[in-house]
């Protein structure tokens, strides 16, 4: 079932759970995350970046819809940190039911003008828009970020929601993109988020959300977060797999085979996140 981020996270807000938006760069990647969002029947987002679409091409898309409108389960398709009119545009084309503006390294007011027209396009043709204010930090991950974490204002926020009319919020406080090195520990200003949640409406997102604690995590969804953006977990987890697979048989070349203990670890992944998120058989508050 396809669904516009505004209608699958207000029910998310509401009910306290959050649901994992997880980057896909395959058709393995799509099909190991539906097997398993299925079978815990939660709600999901399947984010493509647009690094990751000039890679897939655009025809890759229509698999995803069509698995979307086959699926049992509520389904957002994303576009992930859009950062021109044209990524946008081209996601809109493909039939994303969601996008997201990422003006945040532009000046408050070029962000505020920039994300305003975006949502007035996008909600012509009914697909949902998120924008990002304050500056995700960076662990090496192709998505970005800042060198410099710039915490989410919150007048500055009150005034962005009310004055851009996006869907949701990405907010900054204190997560970074991609996985975080063994001598960092990331903390998350919770403070800030509450202070957020009291102010403002709409469901917020946590990027970055692979190397944080689980239980900063689980907080974050108590104040307002209903969407948690996952994707170095996963291709963290696929990929060494799929070397030790290959390491331990070269001789080995059937996609099949050599993709099937990869793809388990992805299920892996994403069952522990589910959990971490509280979103394991949410899919039944959906109709």
């Amino acid at each position: 079932m396809l669904y516009t981020m505004k209608d699958l996270l207000k029910i998310a807000k509401e009910n306290k759970f959050a649901v994992p938006a997880f980057n896909i760069y395959s058709y393995d990647m799509l099909k190991a995350i539906m097997e398993e969002m299925e079978a815990q029947n939660a709600p999901v987002i399947l984010e493509i970046h647009p690094d990751e679409i000039s890679y897939l091409n655009d025809e890759f898309v229509a698999s995803v819809r069509e698995y979307a409108r086959n699926s049992s389960i509520p389904v957002v398709i994303h576009l992930d940190h859009g950062g021109t009119l044209n990524d946008v545009m081209r996601a809109i084309r493909n039939g994303y039911t969601s996008v997201m503006i990422d003006a945040s390294s532009e000046t408050y007011e070029d962000n505020k003008a920039i994300t305003s027209k975006i949502v007035e396009i996008a909600h012509t043709v009914d697909v949902s828009v998120e924008a990002e204010l304050g500056t995700i930090g960076n662990n090496g991950s192709a998505e970005g970020g800042a060198d410099t974490i710039i915490y989410t204002d919150p007048d500055q926020a009150v005034e962005f929601v009310k004055e851009t009319g996006i869907d949701t919020l990405a907010v900054a406080i204190g997560t970074a993109h991609g996985l975080y090195p063994k001598n960092v520990t990331p903390k998350l200003n919770i403070e800030l988020l509450k202070e957020l949640n009291e102010r403002i409406d709409i469901p917020f997102v946590l990027h970055g959300g692979s190397g944080n604690p689980d239980s900063e995590v689980s907080e974050s969804v108590k104040y307002g977060v209903a969407k948690v953006n996952l994707s170095s977990d996963l291709k963290s987890a696929f990929f060494k797999e799929v070397k030790n697979v290959l390491d331990n048989d070269p001789s080995m070349y059937e996609p099949g085979l050599v993709y099937e203990s990869p793809n388990n670890k992805v299920k892996e992944v994403v069952r522990h996140k589910l959990n971490v998120l509280n979103t394991v058989g949410k899919a039944k508050l959906y109709k």
